[in-house]
């Protein structure tokens, strides 16, 4: 099992509407990041910044992750970027620590 963090800031202003936007999880996002290996899935909001966490339990990160991406279900989901989110300074990389 492999701890992946990720960091995001939202827009200025645009809080609300990421709220809005994320207030629950479709059941069909739920099944693609399940498809992608993905568990635990948690995303904490603080000010204008959200921290992502999840635990990963495949074998191989990038081609899971490129399943998930051309995946149609979590880009109409309400889960893709949205125009409330920037990237912060750093993607989503697994560590290499211990579970």
């Amino acid at each position: 099992m492999k701890r992946v963090a990720q960091t995001i800031r939202l827009r200025p202003g645009h809080r609300e509407e990421y709220l809005r936007l994320h207030s629950a999880v479709w059941p069909g996002v739920e099944a693609a990041l399940h498809r992608a290996n993905i568990r635990n899935y948690s995303i904490f909001l603080h000010g204008d910044a959200l921290f992502a966490y999840f635990e990963y339990h495949g074998d191989d990160f990038g081609a899971d992750m490129a399943v998930l991406e051309a995946d149609p279900e979590p880009r109409n989901g309400g889960n893709s970027p949205t125009p409330a989110r920037r990237r912060g300074p750093t993607g989503a990389t697994p560590a290499s620590g211990r579970s």
